[in-house]
């Protein structure tokens, strides 16, 4: 195992009814930015649960946050702190309004041009307001972790950053929020933080037997409880196993001593900033087409991850492979995820851009062996089509 560092200092709040545990949990006096999406939460009863336990306090709200939250967007909100003098920030809805939050909550510190803390990679953030959250959407894990993801739309961008200052003070997660989700956010949900814990699991073997056997309940939890939810939308303890599912499939545990790989993240991100794609759908695509042109280096895990989380005791060697890569593609498809960039009408003219612009964002090379490079990405998105 190697050398690590854990730490989780979030505090959840989880369960039916526990958006009312926002009267202790938002510090007294506290005058509040409440960020939140496109506008579901006023029709669901969030916003007004939201509301009434912050009855004490002074709230400025900021609506609009899209999917894939957009630097120009989130950057309207900065004059919104120092005019009103507010002092912390509560994200009301999924992955997007926290990762935009964070992203706010880090510039509205910070001495450096905004869109620098981004580019940096989170080296050049000191600290950020205090933010907690009421997640909404299980899938993206960043209620209990470090990490932001932002785009910027006029310049086809779309960047992951982190540091210490952006864990959230306190995540509420309620699942009763989930129950009136449309069912494509929540494939889009179950393949994300499924691809979280396959990126973290299938790299190469490490003695962290503990680690490998959390990963595979993970994954075991998302593929019983999504099967669930297909079945029946209107069961609060699918959508409570899902959602805690969901956030240990990115809190830091299961990376904790082992490596990873986030070479479908690095192009999925690629793919989202320049053709619009959801960030579930770029992953579903993405990492088979990992799998098979990486497939020598990540043998040993794919014949592990064939057999513990598929079940395919029956299969060995190539034939294993094989299986447990079109078993991964098989549930994408079977929550309603394509796997296919072709699916979405996307030429593959692009590639070598593609590839160019990981390079220039300084993120080469990728993989677990550090051994990807332009001419692999090629490869890989060909792999997709």
């Amino acid at each position: 195992m190697n050398n690590f560092e854990f730490w989780a200092p979030t505090k959840i709040v989880f369960g039916q009814g526990q958006i009312a545990q926002l009267k202790a949990l938002v510090p007294a006096g506290a005058r509040v930015l409440m960020t939140y999406g496109l506008g579901s939460i006023k029709n669901n009863g969030v916003y007004d649960q939201v509301l009434s336990a912050l009855s004490g306090h002074k709230v400025v709200e900021f609506g609009g946050i899209t999917p894939n939250p957009d630097y120009d967007h989130m950057m309207k909100a900065l004059p919104l702190i120092t005019e009103h003098q507010l002092d912390f920030i509560l994200s009301v809805g999924g992955g997007s309004v926290i990762d935009g939050t964070k992203f706010l909550a880090a510039a509205a510190c910070a001495q450096a041009d905004p869109w620098a803390l981004v580019t940096s990679g989170g080296d050049l953030i000191d600290k950020a307001m205090p933010h907690g959250a009421v997640l909404t959407l299980p899938a993206t894990g960043t209620e209990m972790n470090r990490w932001s993801v932002l785009s910027r739309r006029s310049m086809d961008e779309k960047r992951d950053f982190g540091h210490p200052s952006l864990f959230l003070q306190f995540a509420v997660m309620d699942p009763a929020t989930t129950l009136t989700l449309p069912q494509k956010q929540i494939a889009n949900g179950i393949v994300d933080a499924f691809v979280h814990v396959v990126e973290q699991y299938v790299t190469y073997p490490i003695d962290a037997p503990l680690q490998a056997r959390q990963a595979e309940a993970v994954l075991l939890t998302l593929i019983e409880q999504g099967r669930r939810i297909l079945k029946d939308p209107k069961s609060y303890e699918a959508r409570a196993n899902f959602m805690w599912a969901a956030t240990a499939a990115l809190n830091g545990l299961i990376e904790a001593g082992t490596t990873s790989d986030w070479t479908t993240h690095k192009i999925g991100h690629e793919l989202t900033a320049l053709y619009g794609l959801d960030h579930a759908e770029t992953l579903a695509v993405v990492l088979p087409a990992v799998f098979k042109v990486l497939r020598v280096q990540k043998y040993d895990k794919l014949m592990q991850y064939g057999r513990n989380v598929w079940g395919l005791n029956h299969l060995g060697g190539d034939a294993l492979a094989d299986a447990a890569i079109q078993a991964t593609e098989d549930f994408f498809v079977e929550v309603g995820v394509k796997v296919r960039l072709s699916d979405y009408g996307i030429a593959s003219d692009n590639f070598s851009r593609i590839a160019d612009k990981i390079e220039a964002n300084g993120a080469l090379p990728l993989s677990e062996r550090k051994n990807v490079g332009k001419a692999e990405i090629v490869k890989i998105l060909e792999a997709c089509y």
